[in-house]
């Protein structure tokens, strides 16, 4: 469907929609955060972030790559989540809240087990299940897959993913095109820098030299394939890839993702007869990636993911 999403006309394009929430978007202060670590059954661990009534229902956030509390939607949500009378929990993939995880391995785009293992966790400590999860960009598709590995046991009531890369290997080779690749070499700095910070505490299992990797391709290649047991880049692509899984999503879900975003190509997105029936496929023109800056005369703007995720709520819940 076309989205009602009009972009701010002071941000034209794909990419200054795309760099200005992380540049210049207010990270609120949360005085009523509370941290939470969830220990693994392989000697690892997980953090977790809370803010809202803790009895409200729970809705889950998913960040993107090398995302963390600080990502430019992340404090926002949170605050408006438990404004709107929920209780908002941010799951910090491994070695993203600012320490290094314990094992070699880290995270990936395919990674459903950790969430399942924290789903699982709040219904049994909470006790009552994940109302709602969003999922940003690589958390997007971590959400998407594990959707349709559920299908209808997934035992949530709504979802949404923003930004999605629904092909890995179409992504990883958009992001080494133009001035995409800003982005990659952002990103693979930040990855490398965790790399070497573990590793500086413990042995690699790996015989790399960081410098000669330039791509995502190959970090995928060298790094994330061995470390997480698959046999190279394309079988991690193959394999992890979360549109194949969306014909098998049976909770309603709304996707939210921009024709032209700067992290993929066009043809990447999933086409009308992809999509189940309680699927919704919201495109929009002029939000970049998980920018979506609305038109406004604000300096600040106003974000449509926060806005639509709210009406996408309530929808099932009318308050």
């Amino acid at each position: 469907m076309e989205s009602l999403f009009r972009p701010a006309w002071w941000l034209p394009g794909a990419h200054l929609p795309t760099l200005w929430p992380s540049l210049f978007r207010h990270r609120p202060p949360l005085p009523q955060l509370m941290k939470e670590r969830l220990e693994l059954p392989d000697g690892d661990f997980l953090d977790l972030s809370w803010n809202g009534n803790p009895t409200a229902p729970i809705v889950l956030l998913l960040h993107g790559l090398e995302g963390n509390l600080h990502s430019h939607y992340a404090r926002p949500l949170l605050k408006r989540l438990a404004e709107a009378g929920y209780l908002a929990c941010m799951l910090h993939f491994r070695g993203c809240s600012g320490e290094p995880n314990r094992l070699p391995r880290s995270y990936h785009s395919g990674d459903t087990a950790d969430l399942q293992t924290v789903i699982r966790h709040i219904r049994d400590s909470r006790g009552r299940p994940v109302h709602a999860i969003i999922g940003f960009s690589l958390g997007g598709n971590v959400l998407l897959k594990w959707l349709g590995e559920q299908g209808a046991d997934a035992g949530i009531t709504r979802a949404m993913a923003v930004s999605v890369p629904f092909l890995l290997d179409q992504a990883a080779d958009r992001l080494n095109q133009g001035f995409s690749r800003v982005y990659q070499k952002h990103l693979l700095n930040s990855m490398k820098r965790k790399y070497r910070e573990k590793f500086s505490r413990m042995p690699s299992p790996l015989n790399i030299d960081l410098n000669q990797i330039n791509s995502f391709r190959e970090y995928d290649e060298q790094i994330t394939a061995p470390l997480h047991g698959f046999a190279g880049a394309d079988d991690y692509y193959q394999r992890c890839s979360c549109r194949q899984f969306i014909p098998g999503i049976r909770i309603p879900t709304l996707i939210l993702h921009d024709r032209h975003d700067p992290f993929m190509w066009p043809q990447t997105v999933p086409g009308d007869q992809e999509l189940p029936e309680n699927v919704v496929l919201e495109l929009t023109r002029g939000g970049g990636h998980a920018g979506f800056v609305c038109n406004t005369t604000l300096p600040h703007g106003a974000y449509w993911t926060d806005r639509r995720l709210l009406e996408w709520l309530e929808e099932e819940n009318p308050s």
